[in-house]
């Protein structure tokens, strides 16, 4: 009898990003940064096979780790361009569970909406939990953009099919920049002040930086 596991149905979990993607709210939930703010992030141990995921709350006034959290499950997906969320976030989800106190916001390292199928991992986390998410990547997935200026906080329109998904922004002078876009229930255009806010002499906002750290044992 053939014990081996199925591979997995890729067409399917595409048509499922569309799904949930139609889902996603870029309504603003809340104005102003929130009292508590989450990080997450992800990595991988043992040679990919166990997926490492942080989660790291935070005071959304002094920017100040208030708990941590992290989670290891057996990864179940390969790497899988665009299908990345799928992999990642059964332990960013559980590491997020983990928080004594659920955040007003999210902030995810990875994409928001700015993604073939509109759905990157901080969409597909705002979906499933139904809390405002922002994405911040390192690359870019998608979208064309003009290269921001030199300076911290400079900033251009990421554009992809006709619309603007998210920026480009240079947070930290002689760096390349990041590229942020909403995930759920954040607009386009305040999802930029809000990781802008969250910055303290990094490249990476403090909540995404601290998850990093974490989740890549840094």
């Amino acid at each position: 009898m053939d014990t081996s596991t199925p591979a997995p149905d890729y067409a399917r979990l595409r048509q499922q990003q569309r799904d949930l993607a139609a889902q996603v709210e870029l309504v603003d939930a809340f104005q102003g940064l929130p009292g508590r703010i989450a990080g997450v992030d992800t990595g991988f141990e043992e040679g990919g096979s166990i997926t490492r995921s942080a989660a790291v709350l935070l005071d959304g006034q002094s920017l100040q780790p208030l708990h941590s959290a992290l989670a290891r499950r057996p990864t179940a997906l390969p790497y899988i361009p665009g299908l990345l969320s799928f992999r990642e976030l059964p332990a960013a989800l559980e590491a997020l569970a983990q928080l004594p106190a659920p955040p007003a916001l999210v902030m995810v390292d990875g994409h928001g909406i700015a993604h073939p199928r509109g759905l990157g991992i901080a969409a597909h986390l705002g979906v499933l939990t139904g809390l405002p998410s922002i994405g911040i990547g390192k690359s870019r997935l998608v979208g064309d953009y003009e290269e921001p200026g030199p300076q911290r906080g400079d900033h251009s329109p990421l554009l992809f099919k006709g619309r603007q998904v998210g920026w480009v922004l240079r947070s930290k002078p002689r760096c390349k920049p990041l590229f942020v876009s909403p995930g759920h229930r954040v607009s386009v255009a305040q999802c930029l002040p809000l990781v802008v806010a969250c910055l303290a002499g990094y490249r990476l906002p403090e909540p995404t930086r601290l998850a990093d750290r974490l989740a890549s044992r840094r």
